[in-house]
């Protein structure tokens, strides 16, 4: 085996150890985007905290698999740099409209039949951003492990 591509298998190594170790992490945490209509400024202030600390955490594994990939083949992981920064928008505009709820928890509640035009938006789009993160992420797991069969997979072995 060449020096170059023992380096390759050794520096690939030491990045998957580190995605392994933070994938067990984020596992731990385990954020859940569904919305629940929770009225208390407590809950929402958790979520919050929550997903603040999920994300960072996703944050950290994605840019450690963005290292790995970008050992590879360094295209596809300016590619999967893109997909993070739009991870890192997407969380972004979740935490604020988590924010907002947080502020005027009856925003979220459904039996709430005097419910302003802005408070059903801010519900609307809390559920869109919820549902936009979990596919975004969906997606990016799904586009690493394509990537991990196409060219990590006979390297790691």
């Amino acid at each position: 085996m060449s020096q170059d591509s023992e380096r390759l298998k050794k520096s690939a190594k030491e990045h998957s150890d580190k995605l392994a170790s933070l994938g067990m992490e984020l596992a731990k945490i385990q954020f859940s985007y569904r919305v629940e209509e929770k009225t208390k400024k407590e809950y929402w202030d958790e979520r919050i905290n929550h997903f603040a600390k999920y994300n960072k955490r996703g944050l950290e594994y994605y840019n450690q698999v963005h290292a790995i990939m970008n050992l590879v083949n360094k295209e596809e992981a300016q590619i999967f740099l893109l997909r993070i920064s739009k991870f890192r928008q997407l969380s972004v505009e979740l935490t604020e409209n988590m924010e907002k709820i947080k502020e005027n928890p009856s925003i979220i509640d459904s039996k709430d039949k005097q419910q302003s035009l802005w408070s059903k938006e801010i519900k609307n789009k809390i559920t869109e951003q919820s549902n936009a993160c979990l596919r975004h992420e969906m997606g990016m797991n799904a586009s690493f492990r394509e990537f991990y069969e196409k060219h990590l997979k006979k390297i790691l072995e």
